[in-house]
């Protein structure tokens, strides 16, 4: 029978392997969202408690939750997309040795490090998202979150109230309370307004008030068909005097100017600004990608499974190494902050030692598989066996 010709067995392997890295990707990209959508819920909910715990203690503005919200998401965004990479990555290899698919590829001569390279090309695209993120968009998003909290600082009093609850003027001489606010309009009602004058309290009740505007800017708080009482507390003299319309005026404070920190700087200022803070903050940025990208090397030989011993011991081997890498660049970061450490050993010393970790957790686990290749092909057949003695 005639052999086929060489070049339909050359043409076959890319076709195979094209194949399998376009499978792999797939189940990476799959596992990788569904991490990254627990974590980033993990991460909205419990920011959403703290920004509506701050919302209703007075801190900020009720409409101003969700965008504050948004910013802080994105400038976690980085953080977690590392984390689903890394994550993605172990559970997908896990379940190949699980399933024992990874026996059959070792047999057909795919070895430990053919993986890198279906790694590598479902990883490469998510780092530079992460890039992306962490050098541009987290530290503007940082920046438009300090812009916005300022400008809701320096709202008026009565616009910044919330209905139902007491609220204290930012100088500090007014109290206000607003039981409903009109939206769309600029009406309230049930409006109670406490102030204190020559040694005097004052206290005014109104069914309803408006807010009005001159032309020259000035804005007043008006109150209308209300009561005012005024007198010294602990005496009986109070004046009660009824009114139709009452007008307090509403001091608006300045709008303060974000000040400039290292997080919500631009990555062309750090650069041009290089204070040793700076360098900190820029190496830290340039650490996600970089730690992402090692992260997405060292879950292939952490990913192995015994299967008839579980997979718990890989996960929590990887866990804590995550956790001790994660540490360590936030030390080295601190370190050179402080001017302790010099920023190129920072930046390249533990991710050159997390690379070398790697580089031998590949070694020791393609040794182990080297030798049981060859334990097993030393291993004598029973007699009569078919391929007894190959």
């Amino acid at each position: 029978m005639p052999d086929y010709p060489q070049t339909h067995r050359i043409k076959s392997k890319p076709a195979r392997f094209g194949l399998f890295h376009r499978a792999l990707a797939s189940e990476f990209a799959g596992n990788g969202l569904l991490v990254f959508a627990v974590l980033l819920g993990i991460v909205v909910v419990s920011q959403l408690i703290r920004l509506l715990s701050d919302a209703v203690s007075g801190v900020i503005a009720v409409d101003g939750v969700l965008a504050l919200l948004g910013f802080g998401a994105m400038n976690y965004l980085p953080v977690l997309l590392s984390i689903s990479l890394f994550i993605s990555i172990i559970l997908t290899l896990s379940r190949c040795y699980r399933d024992s698919e990874m026996v059959v590829w070792f047999c057909s001569g795919v070895g430990l490090a053919r993986w890198i390279r279906p790694v590598l090309w479902y990883a490469l695209p998510v780092v530079g998202v992460i890039a992306m993120l962490s050098l541009v968009l987290s530290p503007w998003a940082l920046q438009k979150a300090d812009e916005f909290k300022n400008k809701l600082e320096s709202r008026d009093d009565v616009a910044a109230a919330t209905p139902g609850t007491f609220r204290e003027s930012k100088q500090a001489d007014r109290v206000y309370f607003v039981e409903n606010m009109y939206a769309g309009s600029n009406r309230v009602s049930n409006v109670f307004v406490q102030s204190e004058q020559n040694g005097k309290l004052g206290t005014m009740v109104a069914r309803q008030g408006l807010q009005e505007t001159l032309p020259n800017g000035d804005r007043f708080l008006v109150l209308l068909n209300g009561t005012r009482y005024e007198g010294v507390p602990g005496q009986r003299d109070y004046n009660i005097v009824e009114f139709e319309r009452y007008s307090l005026r509403i001091d608006s404070a300045p709008v303060k100017l974000a000040q400039p920190w290292s997080r919500t700087m631009s990555t062309p200022e750090l650069w041009r600004n290089r204070t040793t803070w700076n360098l900190a903050e820029l190496e830290w940025r340039l650490g996600l990608p970089i730690s992402a990208l090692i992260l997405a090397l060292l879950a292939i030989p952490l990913s192995y499974v015994n299967p008839r011993a579980g997979r718990s011991l890989n996960l929590v081997l990887a866990i804590v190494l995550y956790m001790l890498y994660s540490n360590m660049i936030s030390v080295t970061n601190a370190w050179v902050g402080q001017g302790k450490l010099s920023p190129g050993i920072g930046l390249w010393g533990i991710h050159t030692v997390m690379l070398v970790i790697t580089a031998l957790i590949f070694y020791r686990r393609m040794a182990l598989f080297s030798l049981r290749r060859v334990l097993a092909r030393k291993r004598p057949h029973p007699p009569g066996e078919a391929g007894a003695g190959i």
